[in-house]
């Protein structure tokens, strides 16, 4: 494991990534399925040509190569959080490479490179690149900061991300800096399964988490709180912080898309 996630004496915590195997099975369904619809859309289309000339047959199947190839899969994989018809067969799913579920901007990276890599060249490059990868990884996942895990032959557990009462003013206040992505999937792991761990490594693994999460906050957590406590905590923070921000970029883009649909020095908009 070469981003961190060893955790003191050579334990390792592991999202069991998906084999290349299943990840090729799941790809190798997905798109059969996408094919399936290309080929009923093309053929809808033929007719529309039929109506309306010859003259919209290039943008109409450029629309609905765009359709099949990049919409859908972004947002079945968005609406799914990184799952889709092969994934659910193949029982794996898309996550960041952190361990969080996968949101737009990964998704439509994701369907955008695959075009090049598995439908222009049929696979071969994505194959190659999975094939070389630790994780196997293609390109796209490459570039989105994905990999895909196994959620079926072994039981699952999701740590559940809440901000402790005492911590809340602590947490708001602190600096906190970005937490390297094999850090944050071992503490985001580490609290999901502490409770079926043995008290002493859970006792261990915590304080070693805890001690490494600690030089990336200033100020440090009130003294006495508890390394479990103290990392929900820094997790929950970091969580609303990323969703804020995510919030405020939200709104200057509709704002800066609405001045550039206004009409300067205050003329009418005959459309409206």
């Amino acid at each position: 494991m070469d981003d961190g996630i060893v955790i003191g004496e050579g334990v390792v915590l592991d999202a069991r990534p998906a084999s290349f195997a299943t990840r090729m099975l799941g790809s190798a369904l997905d798109i059969a399925v996408q094919g399936a619809v290309l080929l009923v859309l093309l053929w809808l289309a033929t007719g529309s040509v039929a109506v309306g000339g010859e003259d919209i047959a290039p943008a109409l199947l450029v629309s609905v190569l765009v359709l099949v190839m990049v919409v859908v899969p972004t947002t079945v994989e968005t609406l799914t959080r990184g799952r889709s018809l092969g994934k659910l067969a193949t029982g794996i799913r898309v996550v960041r490479d952190d361990g969080g579920p996968v949101r737009v901007r990964h998704a439509f990276i994701r369907s955008l490179v695959g075009v090049g890599e598995l439908w222009l060249t049929f696979g071969t490059v994505a194959l190659v690149a999975s094939l070389t990868n630790t994780k196997g990884k293609r390109i796209g996942d490459m570039l989105a900061g994905t990999y895909a895990i196994r959620i079926r032959g072994g039981r699952s557990t999701v740590a559940v991300v809440y901000m402790p009462r005492p911590l809340a003013g602590w947490a708001a206040s602190a600096d906190m800096r970005r937490l390297p992505d094999g850090l944050a999937l071992a503490v985001r792991q580490f609290l999901a399964r502490g409770q079926r761990m043995n008290e002493t490594s859970r006792a261990r693994m915590g304080q070693d988490l805890a001690g490494r999460v600690e030089k990336l906050v200033a100020p440090g957590p009130p003294p006495g709180t508890p390394p479990e406590t103290f990392l929900m905590a820094v997790l929950a923070e970091r969580r609303s912080r990323e969703w804020a921000a995510a919030q405020r970029a939200r709104s200057v883009a509709a704002e800066q898309a609405e001045t550039v649909r206004t009409l300067p020095y205050g003329i009418p908009d005959p459309a409206r």
